[in-house]
């Protein structure tokens, strides 16, 4: 029963540590600015909206990412 118990709190620690590991990640990832190739922008489905302000690609997976 005790065993029980231990594997319990053992898992549930991980599955937390798991979570705060996952959060942290996302967390740098959303500081940095994300640039992408034109041909990255348009194999996501987007266009390369190069010539207007700021360089973006429109539209795919990669929408609102700077186009470098």
């Amino acid at each position: 029963m005790r065993s029980r118990r231990i594997l319990a709190t053992v898992i549930a620690t991980a599955a937390l540590a798991g979570l705060g590991l996952t959060g942290a990640a996302t967390a740098t990832a959303q500081g940095a600015p994300s640039y992408v190739t034109p041909s990255e922008c348009t194999e996501g489905g987007g266009t390369p909206a190069i010539n207007e302000e700021g360089n973006y690609c429109k539209g795919g997976t990669h929408d609102g990412e700077q186009v470098d």
